[in-house]
């Protein structure tokens, strides 16, 4: 039998075998480009609550039952409408935390940086802040520079490397140190060595040394700088960015000086400048000094040191940017304001100063704004518990963790770019602090014990550090609006969705979350925050 009839028909029957094969592959290419590219959602929901919850896990499924629940709200997402790009959250560096570390083993050390730090393993702060010479949480008075040098021929950051005593005042003494070489750079480099920490500084002078001063009613406390000084003090911070970087630390932000209008009877280290002042000594002296030495780019404040003014409480800013931010030539030094949520008048009922925030956003909406400082008085006896019920303070009587939610939650809404609170680490007293300025912390350390507390401060910004990353921006989230729920929302690079919501009620809510197509349902405590969280999942039908 002849397979070929002929020369022809056996080239025909070749090209036939040859082709199918690409005819099979053209058909496969056809039917995968008919195929359409969705996007779903995985979910995963925390929540810390008065009754207990501390950042738990609630679900990891996109429904709840809503039964039981009378109570009902709920939210769209608008993942197009884009706002701020968010720098950070966070805690302060200083002396203090760094002496309670110096109390306790070092692998209890690192377990407290790593939940403070890491991304995975604990809150992963992103934006902190720490002092330039001492400050209220120092345990003395110091600067880095002999009296009357005004050539900073003797300028030194030893102070921040050199341990500590033990005798450097009452509260200090009478402890055992585990390791007494430790101090404020140590800690700083330490935590920088956490898996996966990746944070920026800002660093704020609360005094010049005393003799560039007058008017002190003590040591580094109350007065101003003497205008003959203002040179060698520009070049005095210029140069502490500098030996900092060559420590292996990077300062991301500068404030002229930490709460310049808190100098008449503060009873710690402060330092008076007037709007006025303010302006000239940025236009004149410091601005021209970072340039010349390499640490501010003017054509593009973002490249390298980031000069926030004013640093003070947000009740008055507008009043004390204006000088600054209308004159040109200052102007021009300045990326944005960093501000504090102190005040004589309560938060709450000023509506936590929502209206300052956004005239000033909507006033220089190219300038960059940080909430710099908040703090409370600690309640030694009830550490954790003083959160969630009325505490009374300087500023008034109020409940810390609704104050601090409706705070970070209203300052981010209008506009904020990052939030730090002031020392992240302190004893269960507060301290030390020689003038007994007593605060709470994210973590508390027995130093006689060894115990750490993590109280509810330390969760509260995990729902935000953990989840909304740097490079993040905020993104529109609309609802009715319902009394006691407040929330924000906001998108990742790695395009996860982040909604953090806060329920002030007594009653538990139904929260039912809308993005697109997709339709996410939660059921929030009473008094109580949560983090949603929606990592995006690319599917193909």
């Amino acid at each position: 039998m002849k397979l070929f009839s002929s020369t022809a028909q056996r080239k025909n029957q070749i090209k036939s075998i040859t082709y199918l094969p690409m005819l099979v592959l053209i058909l496969l290419l056809v039917g995968c480009s008919n195929k359409k590219a969705t996007q779903d959602y995985d979910i995963e929901i925390y929540q810390t609550s008065q009754a207990g919850d501390n950042l738990k896990l609630k679900t990891n499924q996109h429904t709840q039952s809503s039964d039981s629940v009378k109570n009902k709200a709920t939210l769209v997402l608008h993942p197009e409408q884009t706002f701020q790009k968010y720098i950070g959250f966070g805690a302060s560096f200083t002396e203090s935390s760094a002496w309670n570390l110096a109390t306790i083993p070092v692998d209890l050390r690192k377990d407290v940086l790593t939940k403070l730090f890491s991304p995975t393993a604990g809150a992963g702060f992103t934006l902190t802040r720490t002092h330039i010479n001492s400050s209220d949480y120092s345990n003395t008075h110091y600067t880095y520079l002999e009296a009357g040098d005004t050539d900073l021929s003797t300028f030194s950051i030893q102070q921040d490397i050199r341990g500590f005593s033990g005798d450097e005042n009452e509260q200090v003494q009478g402890v055992q140190l585990v390791d007494s070489t430790y101090d404020l750079i140590p800690m700083i480099l330490e935590a920088s060595s956490i898996p996966g920490a990746d944070f920026k500084i800002i660093a704020s002078p609360w005094s010049p040394p005393s003799w560039m001063k007058t008017g002190e009613t003590a040591e580094m406390t109350n007065g101003s700088l003497l205008p003959e000084y203002y040179g060698v003090w520009a070049k005095y911070l210029s140069m502490y960015v500098s030996a900092y970087a060559d420590k292996g630390i990077t300062i991301w932000g500068l404030t002229p000086q930490n709460e310049p209008l808190h100098y008449h009877d503060a009873a710690w280290d402060s330092n008076g400048f007037t709007p006025e002042q303010a302006r000239d000594f940025l236009r004149d002296h410091l601005g021209p000094q970072l340039v010349q030495d390499g640490h501010l780019d003017l054509n593009d404040l973002d490249a390298g040191l980031h000069v926030l003014i004013y640093d003070h409480n947000k009740s008055t800013m507008i009043d004390y940017v204006t000088p600054t931010y209308e004159d040109p030539e200052a102007s021009k030094y300045a990326w944005g304001t960093a501000f504090h949520w102190y005040t004589n008048s309560k938060l709450k009922e000023n509506n936590y100063y929502a209206e300052e925030v956004k005239t000033l956003q909507e006033t220089w909406p190219n300038k960059g704004m940080i909430h710099s400082e908040s703090s409370i008085d600690i309640d030694a006896k009830e550490p954790v518990g003083q959160y969630w019920r009325a505490s009374t303070d300087y500023a008034g009587t109020f409940v810390p963790f609704e104050t601090y939610a409706h705070d970070i939650i209203t300052d981010l809404n209008h506009g904020t770019q990052g939030y730090v609170e002031w020392c992240s680490i302190l004893s269960n007293q507060g301290q030390p602090n020689p003038y007994n300025n007593f605060n709470s912390a994210p973590v508390l350390i027995n130093p006689a014990t060894d115990e750490v507390i993590y109280t509810p401060l330390y969760y509260l910004l995990s729902h935000f550090s953990k989840f909304i990353r740097p490079d993040a921006h905020r993104i529109g989230l609309k609802g009715e609006h319902t009394n006691g729920l407040i929330y924000t929302a906001a998108k990742n690079t790695d395009g996860s969705i982040v909604v953090v919501v806060y329920n002030n009620n007594e009653e538990a809510y139904h929260l039912s979350l809308a993005l697109g197509t997709n339709t996410f349902t939660s059921q929030i405590a009473p008094k109580a925050m949560q983090t949603i969280h929606l990592k995006s999942n690319v599917k193909t039908d």
